[in-house]
């Protein structure tokens, strides 16, 4: 059988994304992971039985919501990304998509991906990858902030994205270079947190077994 885990998937793509960056480049973003690593996750991150924050948010089309419009009085599997500028988050995302969706449709949960990048890149994101769950951008990193996974990319890692074409403070939504750590979290029906999963190793993400097997803290 094949292995459709996330960690084999990063495992195979992981020499691709590696040979597209110059090697200094490389060198600056391993660095950076390195040092997100090392600093683990934050303290302050939520934690399970508060309430998920809310915020202004924008869909995908840039109408104005909000995560508890979008739940629908359901509960809801929320994922943190960076953006689609991460290859990590696309595999991710598309992975999801294929190993998830239709089990939580099935158990009439929500499936929610939010990023502080603008709407049109959340919208290239959805049409790109024919993503059928919610891809939110959350400007100012409301939600993420007051979770307490928020950090600011080193300047080193900042250098070595410019020099590939990666702005972060164009594609932000607030113009800040600030970024979610890669999370997911279960919501239950009422809006409160019943698991959080904080990785700040962003290659590296919740896997589809684990989230579907943390939905039985929403009994």
């Amino acid at each position: 059988m094949t292995d459709t885990t996330i960690a084999a998937r990063v495992a195979l793509a992981q020499p691709q994304f590696a040979e597209r960056l110059p090697a200094e480049v490389g060198a600056a973003f391993g660095a950076e992971l390195n040092r997100l690593v090392a600093e683990g996750v934050p303290a302050a991150v939520a934690t399970p039985g508060t309430v998920m924050p809310d915020g202004d948010l924008l869909d995908a089309s840039g109408q104005a919501t909000t995560l508890t419009a979008v739940r629908a009085g359901r509960p809801a599997v929320v994922v943190f990304y960076r953006g689609t500028w991460c290859p990590y988050c696309n595999l991710t995302l598309r992975a999801y998509q294929e190993t998830l969706v239709d089990e939580l449709d099935a158990r009439a949960v929500a499936l929610v991906a939010i990023s502080p990048q603008k709407p049109d890149g959340s919208l290239s994101m959805t049409q790109k990858h024919d993503l059928s769950y919610a891809v939110l951008s959350d400007p100012g990193n409301q939600i993420a902030g007051r979770l307490g996974i928020v950090f600011t990319l080193g300047a080193g890692a900042r250098h070595g994205q410019a020099r590939i074409g990666v702005e972060l403070t164009d594609l932000n939504a607030d113009g800040t270079p600030d970024l979610p750590l890669a999370t997911t979290a279960v919501v239950d029906a009422l809006g409160v947190i019943r698991w959080i999963d904080v990785h700040p190793d962003y290659t590296t993400r919740s896997e589809p077994a684990q989230i579907l097997a943390a939905l039985g803290y929403l009994r």
